[in-house]
């Protein structure tokens, strides 16, 4: 995917940002192009390569966005009790970059949440995908924040809770 100067863009881990420059660094005496990140305060430099398209996407469109919305009270997937394997789990869930990903992860700890007390790192996986899915979210349906987390918190308070369920030495993941 090719970004240029200017355009929006959600990183993967830190969310939405505006491509401000395309920078050329030498690393170990070879060039390398990347894409320079402003996110808030925060300059986030991505390589300009084939693994870019896992890091960087381009905002979801309000179109996507209103469909993925409705999915938030929907039934969730079950996690493993085991907060290590829920921590694999739910990081290997996020590797893609997708907004769907977002959604699953959000909607599971969630309802996790209604049965069991979420672990530390559950709490902050949680604060920060809502955080990313949040800045991607107003940005996409020009709307304010409050009125996505609003939304949010509606329709994840009217899905069912999940149970956690004791856990198989492999992790299964389900796309």
């Amino acid at each position: 995917m090719n970004f240029h100067e200017g355009d929006s863009v959600v990183h993967w881990t830190f969310g939405l940002g505006k491509i401000s420059q395309l920078e050329e660094r030498d690393v170990s005496g070879q060039k390398i192009l990347y894409y320079v990140v402003q996110i808030g305060d925060l300059a986030v430099w991505v390589p300009v390569d084939s693994a870019a398209e896992t890091r960087l996407r381009p905002p979801t469109s309000a179109a996507k966005f209103e469909k993925l919305v409705n999915t938030l009270s929907k039934p969730s997937e079950t996690l493993p009790a085991d907060r290590h394997q829920r921590k694999i789990l739910l990081m290997d869930w996020l590797k893609d970059g997708r907004v769907e990903s977002l959604f699953r992860v959000i909607r599971s700890l969630v309802a996790c949440q209604k049965t069991h007390p979420l672990s530390d790192n559950d709490h902050e996986l949680l604060k920060r995908s809502e955080a990313i899915l949040i800045g991607e979210w107003t940005f996409s349906m020009s709307i304010p924040v409050n009125e996505a987390q609003n939304t949010l918190h509606r329709m994840l308070a009217a899905a069912p809770a999940t149970a956690l369920v004791k856990s198989s030495p492999q992790i299964q993941t389900v796309p």
